[in-house]
């Protein structure tokens, strides 16, 4: 049980990989923060987790207001005293064409999926290295390998975080801070559904391609098996993540390939 007593925050947790990271923590003996917009849904998972208000803190957050992150981190604190695993998997996707997107839903993606992961993380950050100890998860995805049609914005979010938390990396890591980048491809998960389009409306629709993905149960085991293992970066999913060695080696043949797949 090597998270037992482990005092793990996740954000993005009513839904998806967040849900599915609850229930594979909890079942290792963790006890969690549980951290997203909706309170009904951070309450369902807590229960389907079987866990008590001992070993549980419910701790609403909207990635896009930070004006109260000290002070929920000083929640966190007061309750168990210490932070031992940060998991940065809120955020919101993108359906539309840069061309027809408003400059203001850009930024609100930019705020969501990368400058709300860095508030969160800096809030937390004293507190890890005054432990001397701790670990860093930021999920990020496939899109911040490389663009795709239709997430300008949100592959752009993406490749920023690989940026910003590979160079925390480097600076924390002789503080006993460990930094994991996870990149899921295609995940089953309505991460589709809640995308934005170009006037900031919701997609409200079910991609093809994540209706197929990788069970996100699955998803929450190989990032807690890269945790374990002290990864600093790991690709998850289907055959979609060769795309990501394509590129690197043989960036023509990419080219020719992403532009064939379906537009959604």
């Amino acid at each position: 049980m090597f998270f037992k007593d482990k005092i793990v925050w996740i954000t993005g947790a009513s839904s998806g990989i967040g849900e599915a990271l609850a229930k594979a923590f909890a079942m290792q003996g963790a006890k969690l923060v549980l951290s997203a917009r909706r309170m009904e849904e951070l309450e369902r998972v807590m229960k389907e987790c079987n866990l008590s208000n001992e070993n549980c803190l419910i701790l609403p957050l909207d990635l896009q207001n930070l004006e109260n992150l000290e002070t929920l981190t000083k929640t966190v604190i007061a309750k168990f005293s210490r932070i031992d695993v940060l998991i940065n998997n809120g955020g919101i996707s993108q359906r539309s064409l840069a061309t027809e997107t408003a400059i203001e839903i850009d930024r609100k993606i930019m705020e969501i999926n990368f400058f709300g992961q860095v508030a969160l993380t800096k809030s937390v950050l004293p507190i890890l290295l005054n432990q001397k100890a701790g670990h860093i998860v930021v999920v990020s995805s496939i899109s911040g390998k490389f663009g795709f049609w239709l997430r300008s914005t949100y592959s752009a979010s993406k490749h920023a975080l690989h940026g910003f938390f590979d160079s925390l990396r480097l600076e924390t890591e002789a503080n006993g801070i460990k930094i994991l980048i996870a990149v899921p491809g295609k995940i089953q998960s309505n991460i589709s559904v809640h995308a934005l389009k170009s006037d900031g409306s919701k997609h409200n629709k079910m991609d093809h391609s994540h209706k197929q993905g990788m069970p996100a149960e699955q998803c929450a085991t190989i990032i807690l098996n890269a945790i374990k293992n002290n990864k600093e970066e790991i690709l998850i999913g289907g055959g979609e993540t060769k795309a990501v060695w394509l590129k690197r080696y043989f960036p023509k043949w990419f080219g020719m390939l992403i532009r064939k797949q379906a537009k959604e």
